[in-house]
């Protein structure tokens, strides 16, 4: 290396870390000066220092002015820089850093004394990609992403609107429990933040990387791990689809019987308990899971318990980890029950002349205790996309908010019950009854609830955005919060549709919007945040399935309070002393 630009043209992955990170490992804080002598003692060290101090001087600055190194750290966004000048700018950083004798520099926004007593430090960029090089030593260069469209779509999601700027340095694509293991370790040993990825299908940005970090994808613990059919139970690796899982166990005459997005994963649907249409019978994701391994945030693994369907042994460490978003614990494995797939199933839809009288509707036959499987409702907008977008399997609809239920058991109560269902909905302003008596009339009449997000996606015009949000409230406000919440919505002009599980008092509202528009954005926060205050007035919660993330974080104090935030806060700090497991989620930093 004669000079800079000679040392520029060389760089890439292999050639920069292999040739640079050996002179420039971190000094342990209790051995500056003696890093301080090694560096300039070192011929080759002080040389490095020497040469790359100006250029990593300018690249410092340019950092800032993109928001590196700004109130919490992050990385280059995607098409910002190319990768060989990230690498560059980043091992440039580290060695001036060690130059000056230091390593790790705090992102904390707020400077004060937190509750536990000191501030939360994460590690350069720089140090970070020193970590990520000790992690591929130890799993294979193959492990490792750097790519920016990777980090990009590992940080960003169309599906949400809660993004953070920051992208993380790398990706990892771990293989097993043990994989996991090597990972943590090493990230807690450089104070690496770690964010775990399934299929990325959250809508509360769950994937964002705030503080940048290390991107933990599952992609290849996609395995069944053991199957009981005898006891009702299988035991699957996080990146299982539950389409895929379900497709694979049909024969057994059992199935996993929630069913959100078909993108989801296992791994993320128990770390956002989700539900799906199914929940009104079957309930969410926290009832059928039996047991999780979880590696800790220092590589400690645990098994929250064992395999029986009851146990009064401890604490619930399952329910614990189940809905923490990735904040407590990294999951590798998780053992299920499974449900006998019912005998028959059909499905109905019926109008109304407007929600609150759908939603009063539902109400009234919740209270009959009929045991649909499912009751789900969409308004009139919501059945006009569809339309748009040329129906579906073949039905156009009529406009107008619409109810579809799912029944499920032997045939002779399948009939039953869609005779009761169908008396009610008259009684409350039904419109024509329709019921399926094909397997084809069942795949039809589902279709539109099946397709209403692609719908209101496809009609998405050009430079906007759709804040799609959940809330949840007693069965018996539902048709209330429904009804003022389109009533507000209208009313600052802004293009939304209802939809939601009505069985267990859950909805959600999208709102297409153009985020470059100061009045309509400013119009979209108001009309979410007043309906999610709405469902807390109501003894509601401001998430009934999509979980908190960064979007809903302010939600959850007015939600709970100062004091359960802060028992939350203490459980975290117990489990991840340093805060780098999904940073950022559920709650700020310290």
């Amino acid at each position: 290396m004669t000079n800079l630009g000679t040392f520029k043209s060389l760089v890439n992955e292999e050639v920069v870390i292999n040739r640079l990170l050996p002179y420039i490992s971190p000094p342990s804080k209790h051995a500056v000066s003696a890093n301080m002598m090694t560096i300039t003692s070192s011929p080759l060290r002080q040389s490095l220092a020497g040469r790359l101090y100006s250029r990593s001087s300018m690249l410092r600055r340019r950092f800032v002015s993109t928001s590196i190194l700004s109130s919490q750290v992050g990385t280059v966004p995607p098409r910002s820089f190319s990768k060989s000048t990230l690498l560059l700018c980043s091992l440039a950083s580290a060695a001036t850093s060690l130059s000056l004798g230091y390593v790790y520099i705090s992102y904390q926004k707020n400077p004060e004394t937190n509750l536990f007593g000191s501030r939360i430090k994460y590690a350069e960029p720089a140090v970070m990609l020193q970590a990520i090089q000790e992690i591929a030593n130890e799993l294979g260069d193959e492990s490792i992403s750097y790519d920016e469209d990777e980090l990009l779509r590992h940080s960003y999601s169309e599906w949400s609107t809660s993004n953070s700027e920051n992208r993380p340095v790398a990706v990892v694509y771990p293989k097993d429990t043990d994989d996991v293991v090597k990972i943590a370790k090493i990230c807690s040993n450089y104070k690496v933040p770690m964010i775990p990825f399934g299929a990325g299908s959250s809508v509360e940005g769950h994937i964002s990387a705030p503080c940048s970090g290390l991107s933990i994808d599952f992609a290849n613990m996609d395995k069944v791990v053991e199957f009981h059919p005898d006891d009702m139970d299988i035991v699957v690796q996080p990146a299982v689809n539950w389409v895929n899982l379900n497709e694979q166990i049909k024969d057994t005459g059992l199935f996993l019987p929630l069913d959100p997005s078909p993108t989801a994963h296992i791994g993320g649907m128990v770390s956002t308990n989700c539900s799906g249409t199914n929940a009104m019978r079957y309930g969410t994701m926290k009832d059928w899971v039996i047991n999780l391994t979880v590696v800790l945030a220092d590589g400690t693994v645990i098994k929250t318990r064992r395999r029986p369907r009851k146990t009064s042994a401890g604490y619930n460490l399952t329910s614990l980890f189940v809905g923490a978003e990735g904040t407590l614990g990294l999951i590798t494995e998780i053992t299920l029950k499974l449900a006998v797939v019912p005998d028959a199933t059909s499905v109905a839809v019926v109008t109304f002349p407007s929600v609150a009288d759908a939603a009063t509707a539902a109400s009234k036959i919740i209270r009959t205790g009929i045991p649909l499987a499912a009751m789900e409702i969409m308004d009139e907008v919501q059945m006009q996309v569809i339309n748009k977008n040329g129906g579906t399997s073949g039905k156009m609809w009529e406009e107008q908010p619409t109810l579809f239920f799912k029944f499920s058991g032997t045939e002779q109560a399948i009939k039953d019950h869609i005779h009761r269902v169908q008396s009610i909905a008259k009684q409350w302003k039904g419109g024509e009854f329709q019921f399926a008596r094909t397997e084809k009339d069942k795949i039809v009449l589902w279709s539109a609830r099946k397709e209403a997000l692609w719908a209101m996606l496809a009609q998405r015009r050009p430079g906007t955005e759709i804040w799609s949000t959940d809330c949840a409230v007693p069965t018996s406000r539902l048709a209330e919060i429904i009804d003022i919440s389109k009533q507000e919505s209208g009313k600052l002009g802004l293009f939304s549709t209802v939809l939601g599980h009505v069985g267990d008092g859950n909805f959600h509202q999208a709102v297409m919007y153009n985020p470059k528009d100061p009045e309509e954005t400013a119009a979209v926060k108001k009309c979410v945040y007043d309906m999610l205050d709405r469902a807390l007035e109501m003894e509601g919660t401001s998430s009934g399935e999509h979980g908190i993330g960064l979007g809903k974080k302010d939600c959850l104090m007015k939600e709970l309070g100062l004091d359960t935030i802060t028992v939350m806060k203490k459980l975290k700090h117990s489990l991840d002393p340093n805060w780098l497991l999904n940073p950022g989620k559920i709650f700020d930093e310290p």
